[in-house]
């Protein structure tokens, strides 16, 4: 898989995807230790995986999402957690955002860092973004934003499609405040239609 850097800090870095839905993959370290999230396999990511410390696990955020989890743990020798069902220990806080039959997701909090991770709650991909908007719901969620989120105040955001927002306090605080349904449904449209005609 090609793909180019994003997110990147001393304490984590990201890999996007080079195809239309700019699918993420985080590897983040807390406490020492590096927990991938959403992860697809590429090229040359092991390395660095390994050089920003000791793996832990990986953990899966979208019931629906598994991407490349279980060939990352077995590659790690690390468990695949899907943290819907639990952290498995992992060092992080659980943010509900849905737990139906057709979508169990959840999202992380960091408190140290004030990292916010989403798999599909959040993106910045042009399909989640109303104009104007460096971050934005999936449109589905726009319906019915979790009231989880309302409880932090990230400083940084990693998302599962595209690279996180510059600025995340203030693109966060403008998105728990404006669900902008109509024009975020029609940037998806849009989106879609474009995407569908290459």
């Amino acid at each position: 898989m090609r793909w180019r850097p994003a997110d990147e800090s001393d304490d984590c870095f990201g890999w996007i995807a080079d195809e239309r839905f700019a699918r993420t993959s985080h590897a983040l370290r807390v406490g020492g230790r590096v927990y991938l999230i959403d992860a697809l396999l590429g090229g040359g990511v092991e390395e660095r995986v390994r050089a920003l410390g000791e793996p832990a696990a990986v953990l899966q955020l979208l019931d629906r999402h598994e991407r490349d989890c279980a060939a990352w743990a077995a590659l790690l020798g690390v468990p695949h957690v899907r943290a819907w069902q639990g952290l498995g220990g992992a060092p992080f806080e659980v943010l509900p955002v849905y737990d139906n039959r057709v979508w169990r997701e959840v999202a992380l909090w960091e408190p140290a860092s004030a990292t916010l991770v989403c798999a599909d709650a959040l993106g910045t991909s042009p399909y989640f973004r109303a104009p104007g908007e460096r971050i934005g719901w999936h449109p589905l969620v726009r319906l019915r934003p979790p009231r989880s989120f309302g409880g932090v105040a990230p400083r940084r955001i990693l998302v599962g499609h595209g690279e996180g927002p510059e600025s995340a306090d203030e693109s966060f605080a403008q998105l728990l405040a404006h669900r902008r349904l109509a024009a975020a449904w029609a940037a998806a449209v849009r989106t879609s239609v474009r995407a569908a005609s290459r």
